[in-house]
């Protein structure tokens, strides 16, 4: 039996929330599944993902692959970054250190990402200000 983790929808018509599940790869996207190890809420700004770490580390040690949208949550959340580490052989303590690097480069990435925003949005306001302005008439003699 192949396990994989991957998204199951829930929620109300035009409103999705999804939970992470480990499930057989041959099973419906809704169907039976063998556990949920977390959520993911993407109407909500920002979006927002949940998970049970231990849940999700053992699935993957035991040789669950996820889906491509579940690496990209995990990758997101750190998690998938973990794991790479505790596969290498790192001990945990290495693994503490190198996460809080990476948090760390994570926050000064939305830094400049939000400094990045706020500039096209200055520059937008500029130009729009310019257009609006009339052209100077030339003087009739």
């Amino acid at each position: 039996m192949a396990v994989r983790l991957r998204l199951r929808r829930i929620g109300k018509k035009k409103a999705p929330m999804y939970q992470i599940v480990a499930a057989d790869s041959r099973s419906k996207r809704d169907g039976r599944f063998l556990e949920v190890v977390g959520r993911y809420e993407p109407r909500q700004h920002p979006a927002t993902v949940q998970t049970r770490d231990a849940r999700v580390l053992h699935w993957l040690s035991n040789g669950a692959r996820p889906t491509d949208t579940v690496r990209s949550l995990l990758r997101s959340t750190g998690l998938w970054y973990r794991w790479t580490l505790r596969r290498n052989g790192l001990d945990d303590a290495r693994v503490a250190t190198e996460l809080e690097k990476w948090q760390m480069a994570q926050g000064m990435k939305r830094e400049r990402a939000a400094q990045r925003k706020a500039r096209r949005a200055q520059r937008r306001k500029s130009v729009a200000s310019k257009e609006g302005e009339a052209p100077a008439a030339p003087a009739q003699t």
